[in-house]
C-alpha cells in the first residue's frame, strides 16, 4: 500500500477523533464557557498530557519505534517480543513511582507548574488540585497505550491505534450530555469530566490489547532488568522525551503566563482545538507512518527509499497544511462561531478565541514540517540534535510569551508558540541539509513553490468573500452560519485543489495510483 494511502488512513481515523473533539469542546463551551471550572479542568488536564507526551508518546515514538522496528526487521518477532516484555515492565515500574509522587505533591505542582496565579483564587486552585489528582492516572494508561501503539505501527498496523483517541471524546461527550440531562452544577461537571478522562484511558488500553491479539503478536512482561537493549532505549529516550513533548512544554509555559488573565487558558484551549484538526489529520498521520517506515528503510540500507519517503511526506504535508493555515489566519471567526458560539460562549468570546486561532495558524506549517523532519534524526537514533533544537524553541516561546503577553494578552502566547515552531523547523531543516541526510528534490521544491502560489490565490478569495458576508453572518442564526461557513470551505477547496491539480502542485499520477491502490486495499489489513 502506498505512503499516500497510509497517510489518508491514519488521517481519516485522526479526523474522526478531531471532529468528535469539536463536539466535545463545543459542549464544554456551552456548559462551562470560559469560566473558572473550565479554566481549572483544562489546566489540570494539561499536566498529565504534558507527562504523557514527555514519557510516553515523545519517548516511545522517537526511541522505542526505531529500535523495535529494526529488531523486527533484523532478528524477527521472537526477539522483538522479548524486548517488548522488558520495556513493558520498566515502564510500569516508572509510571507507578511517578504517579505516587505526583498524587502526594499535587498542591505544590499546581502552585508552581500547572497554574501558579490560581492561588489568588483559592476555590479555583483547590478544584484544579482535585481534578489533577483524579486525572493523573490517565498518564499511566496512555503511556502503555503509546507503547502498544509503537508495536502496532512497527508492524505497519496504523489504523486502530489512530482510532483509539475517539474513545476519549465519546466518553466525555456522554458525560456532558448526562450533566445537561441532570442539570449538574459546574463543579460537579468538572469532576465528572475528570473521571471520564481516566475511564477513557482504560478503554483505549483495552482496544490496543485487542489490536495486538488480532495482529497475532504477544509478549510476556519480564522482571525489570537493565539489559543492554533497555540501556540503549533509556539513553535514547531521555532526549527524545523532551523533544517529543516540546509542544506540550510550550503550552504549559504559555498556560503559566496565561493564568494571570481570567479565561485566557480556556480561550487558548478552544483555539488550540481548531488548529489541531489539520495538525492532527496531517501532521500526526505523517509522524505515525513516516518514522517506522523510515527506520525500516534505513535498517535495510535502502537510502533511495528513505529519501523518497521524506520527499513525498514533505509534499503531502505542505500541500494540505499551507491552505489550511491561510484559511484559519485570514478568516478565523466563522470557524470559531459555528463550533462554539452558543450558551455561555458569547460573541465577544468568539472574537477573543479567533484572534488566538489566527496567531496559532501562522505556525501550523512549521509544526507539520517538524513531523516530517524529526524522523530523519530519530530513525538514525540521533535524539540529541532535535533535543537541542527543541530547547532553543522553548526559549523562543518563553521569551516571546513574556514580551507579547503584556501587550496583546493571550494572543501573544499563541503567536510565541508559532514563532517557536518556525525556529525549530528551520534548525531541523538546515541541519539535515548540511549533513546531506535530506535535501528536497528539485521537483519537491517546485511543487512547494506552486503550493504557496495556490494558497495565496485561495486566501485572497477567502478574505474578500468573508469581508462581503461578515455582517450577514454575524446577524444570522446557527443554521445560516453553518451554510455560510460550508460555502466558504467548499469554494476554497475547489479553488485550491483546482489550481493545485492544474499547475502540478499535486503529483497527479501519484494521486491517481494511490487512490486506485486505496480502493483495492482491504481496510482490515490496516487495522
Amino acid at each position: 500500500m502506498s505512503l499516500f494511502v497510509k497517510f489518508i488512513g491514519v488521517g481519516g481515523a485522526t479526523s474522526a477523533s478531531r471532529v468528535l473533539g469539536f463536539v466535545r469542546e463545543a459542549t464544554i463551551a456551552a456548559v462551562l464557557g470560559a469560566g473558572p471550572v473550565a479554566d481549572a479542568f483544562y489546566a489540570a488536564l494539561r499536566f498529565p498530557n504534558l507527562f504523557r507526551r514527555l514519557f510516553a508518546e515523545g519517548a516511545f515514538n522517537a526511541a522505542f519505534v526505531p529500535i523495535f522496528a529494526k529488531e523486527v526487521e533484523i532478528n524477527g518477532n521472537q526477539s522483538a517480543a522479548k524486548f517488548a516484555g522488558e520495556v513493558f515492565s520498566i515502564l510500569v515500574l516508572v509510571l507507578g513511582i511517578l504517579s505516587v509522587f505526583a498524587l502526594i505533591f499535587m498542591p505544590f505542582l499546581a502552585g508552581t507548574v500547572i497554574a501558579p496565579a490560581f492561588q489568588d483564587t483559592p476555590e479555583k486552585f483547590d478544584l484544579t488540585v482535585l481534578l489533577a489528582r483524579i486525572m493523573f492516572p490517565y498518564l499511566a494508561a496512555m503511556s502503555l497505550v503509546a507503547m502498544l501503539t509503537g508495536v502496532l505501527n512497527s508492524f505497519r498496523k496504523y489504523f486502530l491505534a489512530a482510532l483509539a483517541p475517539v474513545l476519549l471524546n465519546i466518553v466525555l461527550i456522554s458525560v456532558l450530555f448526562a450533566a445537561i440531562r441532570f442539570d449538574l452544577p459546574d463543579k460537579d461537571v468538572g469532576i465528572a469530566l475528570a473521571v471520564g478522562v481516566v475511564f477513557s484511558g482504560l478503554l483505549q488500553l483495552g482496544l490496543l490489547v485487542f489490536g495486538l491479539v488480532r495482529a497475532g503478536f504477544r509478549f510476556v512482561p519480564r522482571p525489570p532488568r537493565l539489559t543492554p537493549q533497555i540501556s540503549r532505549l533509556l539513553k535514547l529516550a531521555a532526549p527524545a522525551a523532551l523533544t517529543g513533548g516540546i509542544v506540550q512544554i510550550n503550552l504549559v509555559v504559555g498556560q503559566i503566563i496565561a493564568s494571570q488573565q481570567d479565561g485566557a487558558i480556556a480561550l487558548l484551549n478552544y483555539a488550540d482545538r481548531i488548529y489541531q484538526l489539520p495538525l492532527g489529520v496531517i501532521g500526526i498521520a505523517i509522524g505515525v507512518v513516516l518514522l517506522p517506515e523510515l527506520a525500516r528503510a534505513l535498517g535495510a540500507n535502502e537510502q533511495k527509499t528513505a529519501l523518497s519517503l521524506q520527499n513525498r511526506s514533505l509534499e503531502f504535508g505542505l500541500g494540505l497544511t499551507l491552505p489550511a493555515a491561510v484559511a484559519l489566519a485570514l478568516a478565523p471567526v466563522p470557524f470559531v462561531a459555528v463550533i462554539y458560539e452558543r450558551g455561555a460562549f458569547s460573541h465577544e468570546t468568539t472574537l477573543a478565541t479567533a484572534h488566538a486561532l489566527a496567531a496559532f495558524a501562522i505556525g501550523l506549517p512549521s509544526f507539520v514540517m517538524i513531523k516530517v523532519l524529526q524522523p530523519g534524526f530519530f530513525a538514525r537514533e540521533d535524539m540529541r540534535t532535535p533535543m537541542w533544537f527543541s530547547l532553543v524553541s522553548l526559549v523562543v516561546n518563553a521569551a516571546g510569551s513574556l514580551l507579547m503577553f503584556p501587550v496583546i494578552g493571550h494572543v501573544g502566547i499563541a503567536a510565541a508558540t508559532s514563532l517557536a515552531g518556525w525556529a525549530n523547523a528551520l534548525l531541523l531543516g538546515v541541519t539535515l541539509w548540511h549533513r546531506d541526510h535530506f535535501r528536497p528534490a528539485p521537483e519537491t521544491l517546485r511543487r512547494a513553490g506552486l503550493t504557496v502560489v495556490c494558497s495565496i490565490v485561495m486566501g485572497a478569495f477567502l478574505y474578500g468573500a468573508w469581508i462581503a458576508i461578515e455582517d450577514a453572518f454575524i446577524a444570522s442564526g446557527i443554521l445560516m452560519r453553518v451554510l455560510f461557513a460550508a460555502g466558504l470551505v467548499a469554494a476554497c477547496v475547489a479553488i485550491y485543489f483546482g489550481l493545485a491539480i492544474a499547475t502540478g502542485a499535486v503529483d497527479r499520477s501519484m494521486l491517481i495510483r494511490s487512490l486506485k491502490r486505496g480502493g483495492k486495499a482491504s481496510p482490515a489489513k490496516e487495522t
